[in-house]
């Protein structure tokens, strides 16, 4: 048996490390060619290059895990049963179960460090990752800027601009700033440019923005104003030809851990369930103040007990009313009922985003215990499959994982997105897809122990062929009695 378990966890192993570092390489590639256009040409040195792609690999390596186990299982299984190593197996009496019980305990193993990696070095590395791309946005600040939105990375700023072009893309077109604004009133200090360009010194903490062909507008201090100046001046503004404005970019690198907190890739298991508990006692208070703030509201009080005589009223509450009265009370009502659903609208747009953030870290948390066990899922779906279609080689066996992996990244997001949004709940959505497909590796693994395919054909095709027999028979009969 020794000799067995040997052989089957070193089939398994050898395509299982070339598959997983083929499919690590090309998720690397993937993440770095989207990244690419922050870091070519930039100035960066080899080593800090190196350093970005050791934190894009960590943050792939707990999705290539499943996606090798599930490839190589199919490989591997599906070698052996082309090469009729299975029915050996079989015929010296030793099960399915038994053969691939070394690679169960592999998977265990795999699973756990899957989970080692989402909990630790998954975080790490994304925040990290995100660290770097902002020192690289301070060496360049020109990349933190987007057009056609006001641009507030910098504090104190907000920048927008209609166009950014040029070799570096550090020239601007169509530049409007509001400046000072963690000082003063916003929008008091205004700059308007035709043109601008954007340089930074290497090593320098400070972006210089040349501003061309513009305006400079400003509102007195408010606390410097009479009554002669504001009738007189109340702002000022300036025409410049060129003008020159040293930001202080040091804020956008050496990010602390606290500025990411709402990000979940960077926070760990136990850190998830700590904002989620964070966030849940506010989400209370919330609700139960709305839901008194209505009660108020409505005139109704939940703390006593009316003692009003209500035999002396009529029970038409208008009739209680000469006409002049109806028409108040009516007009009140409108007023109250339509206030009352404003708020109503409004309250349950901020409950509902409220809510979701929540479902965020929940979702989240449920999400990475069930892809730790994918490993496992997984190779019970590979490895029955495997031995049933009877393919090795990377051609089919790598159709067979691509689709059926597509199809748990599909649901996955699909429970992740639910639950997010409230229609389902955190833990639903989060195992979703762990509980449509292990019903699935047990099916395939009960065909594969009884050497039976994943459909018998005969079961469907039997009842058809018998029908249309009978009605044959039956019109060759009436034909030979006539």
């Amino acid at each position: 048996m020794k000799i067995l378990n040997r052989y089957i966890l070193k089939s398994f192993l050898v395509p299982f490390l070339a598959t997983f570092f083929i499919i690590l390489f090309v998720l690397v590639m993937q993440v770095l060619w989207l990244q690419f256009d922050k870091i070519a040409g930039k100035g960066i040195g080899i080593g800090h290059i190196f350093q970005f792609l050791g934190y894009i690999a960590q943050m792939q390596v707990p999705l290539a895990l499943p996606i090798a186990i599930l490839l190589s299982s199919i490989m591997a299984l599906g070698t052996m049963s082309e090469n009729y190593e299975f029915a050996a197996i079989k015929s010296a009496g030793i099960s399915l179960q038994r053969f691939i019980r070394p690679l169960i305990l592999l998977m265990v193993l795999l699973s756990a460090l899957n989970f080692l990696f989402l909990n630790y070095a998954f975080p790490r590395a994304a925040f990290k990752f995100k660290n770097m791309l902002n020192d690289i946005k301070k060496t360049q600040p020109a990349l933190a800027l987007m057009p056609g939105t006001f641009n507030s990375e910098i504090p104190g700023y907000s920048i927008k601009f209609a166009e950014k072009y040029g070799e570096d893309e550090n020239l601007l077109k169509d530049v409007l700033i509001y400046y000072d604004l963690d000082k003063r009133q916003a929008n008091v200090k205004v700059i308007t440019a035709e043109n601008g360009e954007i340089t930074t010194e290497e090593g320098s903490r400070y972006m210089t923005l040349i501003l061309k062909n513009g305006h400079h507008y400003e509102e007195l201090p408010e606390k410097k104003r009479t009554y002669g100046d504001k009738q007189k001046m109340q702002s000022t503004k300036a025409k410049f030809d060129e003008y020159i404005i040293n930001i202080d970019v040091s804020d956008l690198s050496s990010t602390d851990t606290k500025d990411y907190t709402q990000d979940r890739e960077m926070l760990s298991l136990k850190q998830l369930n700590y904002y989620s508990d964070s966030l849940k006692t506010p989400y209370d208070d919330f609700v139960a103040t709305k839901a008194e703030s209505f009660f108020i509201r409505a005139g109704i009080n939940t703390t006593k007990k009316d003692t009003t005589d209500l035999s002396t009223f009529n029970s038409n509450v208008l009739d209680n009313f000469d006409d002049e009265g109806k028409k108040k009370t009516l007009n009140s009502s409108v007023d109250l009922i339509g206030a009352a659903l404003a708020d109503i609208k409004g309250f349950s747009s901020v409950l509902k985003n409220k809510k979701k953030m929540i479902n965020v870290y929940n979702t989240e948390y449920h999400k990475r215990l069930a892809f730790s066990i994918a490993c496992l899922v997984l190779f019970f779906i590979g490895a029955p499959l495997g031995s049933i279609i009877r393919k090795g080689g990377f051609g089919f066996p790598m159709v067979m994982a691509i689709t059926i992996f597509v199809i748990y990244f599909f649901i996955s997001t699909f429970g992740k997105k639910m639950a997010e949004s409230g229609a389902i709940t955190a833990a639903l959505g989060g195992w979703l897809a762990t509980i449509i497909l292990f019903p699935l590796g047990i099916f395939l693994m009960i065909r594969a122990t009884k050497d039976k395919g994943i459909f018998n054909l005969d079961t469907f095709i039997q009842p058809i062929t018998k029908f249309f027999k009978r009605i044959f028979n039956s019109k060759e009969k009436k034909a030979i009695s006539k």
